[in-house]
């Protein structure tokens, strides 16, 4: 399993967390998700090869968060 971090903005409390981690997990290849609110960073646990940096990017858009490159 590889980790990718994305920085999102618009995330401040728990429903936001619960919001992206089902977000995320809903895709093949996911594993752990680690929301920290005061930094806006997502950890990601992938399997490699099975989700992309551009799925992950659109699950947390899709959410509802603005992803920040």
């Amino acid at each position: 399993m590889g980790k990718e971090v994305i920085k999102a903005t618009g995330m401040s409390c728990q429903h936001c967390v619960m919001r992206v981690t089902k977000g995320l997990k809903s895709l093949q290849g996911v594993g752990d998700v680690s929301v920290n609110l005061p930094t806006g960073e997502i950890t990601v646990d992938v399997e490699e090869g099975k989700v992309s940096r551009a799925q992950l990017e659109d699950a947390v858009a899709k959410s509802g968060y603005q992803v920040v490159k």
